[in-house]
């Protein structure tokens, strides 16, 4: 092979991998995911690095109670960032397809049936109590300004005006 063929070669090479990491960038900007749970109580919107960027609670939510709301958000919250880390894998395939980079991607997606240590499972116990309503909030109460003390006079204060201490 001669040496300007070679470099063309490369140049192309270049290109490629110059076109797929623009590529690359833009989609895993673009790797955001929003689900909606089955009832459409909540819906959470997460960024390719799974950060939640927006969390909406429709009608329903507020008849689930704290303890439901809270497990239908932990739930939906896992299948979106799930969502987003698949679209993360999908743009770095055609620069890490074969690579122990894209297995390392590949494996930071749990499983579905594999249980995750850092996020806790929310289940509803079966004996809720229902909320407490929380007591109207007491007035605070008025202050008062002190008074003055009253000066009480004696008979024949009036009459020595000047002050003698003699």
């Amino acid at each position: 092979m001669d040496p300007q063929q070679w470099l063309d070669n490369f140049e192309a090479k270049l290109a490629d991998l110059q076109r797929k990491s623009a590529d690359l960038q833009e989609n895993v900007e673009n790797s955001q995911a929003t689900v909606a749970s089955p009832d459409g109580a909540v819906t959470i919107t997460v960024g390719p690095n799974g950060g939640l960027l927006n969390i909406q609670l429709g009608h329903r939510a507020t008849e689930l109670g704290s303890a439901r709301l809270t497990a239908l958000i932990m739930q939906t919250a896992k299948v979106a960032q799930k969502q987003a880390a698949q679209k993360v894998m999908a743009a770095f395939e055609p620069i890490g397809e074969g690579t122990e980079a894209m297995r390392m991607v590949s494996d930071a997606i749990p499983d579905d049936d594999e249980p995750r240590d850092d996020v806790p499972d929310y289940v509803e116990p079966d004996d809720v109590e229902p909320e407490p309503v929380p007591a109207a909030p007491r007035p605070a109460p008025q202050m008062q300004m002190p008074s003055r003390p009253v000066r009480r006079t004696h008979a024949g204060d009036d009459e020595d005006d000047e002050n003698h201490p003699w």
